[in-house]
């Protein structure tokens, strides 16, 4: 049997809420994008203090495949 690799692009895509004790909106937004995000394999997280931040999100993401295409012949053995 003939194997081949194949690239599939995916996006996994997790929806939630970080609720963010700010002067602004535009400070809140500044507090997500420097002091919040997701590691690959771990869990959200925040270097904000708890006094500052709750957040709720789905542990399952959504996925969706877009595309994919063959990239090459699988090595024979």
């Amino acid at each position: 049997m003939n194997k081949k690799v194949y690239r599939v692009r995916t996006q996994y895509i997790f929806d939630g809420v970080f609720d963010v004790v700010a002067k602004s909106r535009e400070e809140a937004r500044q507090k997500v994008i420097q002091n919040c995000g997701l590691v690959m394999g771990r869990n959200i997280h925040s270097t904000l203090s708890d006094d500052e931040i709750n957040w709720a999100f789905d542990r399952h993401p959504n996925k969706r495949i877009s595309r994919i295409t063959k990239v090459q012949k699988y090595p024979s053995e």
